[in-house]
């Protein structure tokens, strides 16, 4: 599996970790959950700026969900 498999299921499991989080509708959870389906460049850099924008506590809430999955 290349870097970018890795990197688009993890934006997936991310999409769900910040649906419990902020919400299903929250503009950074549907964000991401595009780029996961899309696999689209512009997409992906879109997902990442909202997720960045994100309070502190929840993109750290939200990492912490998806490495207790490993």
């Amino acid at each position: 599996m290349d870097d970018t498999a890795i990197d688009i299921a993890a934006m997936g499991r991310l999409a769900k970790a910040l649906a419990f989080i902020s919400g299903p509708k929250h503009p950074a959870t549907l964000a991401l959950q595009l780029a996961a389906v899309s696999q689209n460049e512009h997409d992906i850099k879109k997902a990442r700026l909202l997720f960045l924008q994100l309070k502190p506590g929840d993109r750290k809430a939200a990492l912490m969900m998806i490495s207790d999955e490993n």
